[in-house]
């Protein structure tokens, strides 16, 4: 079963999807004010349960990925170091 941050997520890639009908975007933008306060939800990086080397196995994907915006690649170097 999904969590609420995925749900929310979900409503959120909705509305910034560009192939997505105003009348669905509408309906996510329904769902996140009325059950997830506007999209404000605990995210699953909050979660302390998760694996810290798989954690720290994507971060470090983040970083070498040439993909990945240099601030994305910042972000993901002190969180790496952070751990």
């Amino acid at each position: 079963m999904a969590s609420e941050a995925q749900v929310a997520g979900g409503h959120k890639a909705t509305l910034n999807n560009p192939n997505v009908s105003d009348e669905a975007k509408q309906h996510s933008r329904e769902v996140l004010d009325n059950e997830f306060n506007g999209g404000d939800v605990p995210s699953a990086s909050d979660n302390k349960d998760k694996n810290p080397n798989n954690v720290a196995g994507g971060l470090k994907a983040t970083i070498n990925n040439p993909r990945v915006s240099d601030e994305a690649k910042e972000s993901a170097k002190e969180r790496l170091n952070q751990m």
